[in-house]
């Protein structure tokens, strides 16, 4: 009888806390969507020569004769 009591008091707090937590998500007012032209258009992805990652353009390292590395690191292992 004494851990009834005990489990009805905890679910009851339970539905309390839920309750509450539910009333708080609702209230909160959701961030604006952005303004129309404020996206960046999307980027070109490139693959790494070297281990084949898939990486934006702009993150690119380019070789000599143009091939595309995702680090110099990589750049240096494909030359030597």
């Amino acid at each position: 009888m004494k851990y009834l009591l005990v489990l009805a008091v905890v679910l009851v707090a339970i539905w309390l806390w839920r309750k509450a937590r539910r009333e708080e998500l609702q209230s909160r007012t959701p961030p604006p969507p952005p303004a129309p032209g404020t996206l960046e258009p999307p980027q070109a992805m490139l693959r790494c020569a070297h281990c084949g990652l898939h990486l934006p353009a702009a993150d690119a390292v380019r070789g000599r004769d143009g091939t595309v590395y995702c680090s110099v690191a990589h750049r240096q292992a494909a030359t030597h």
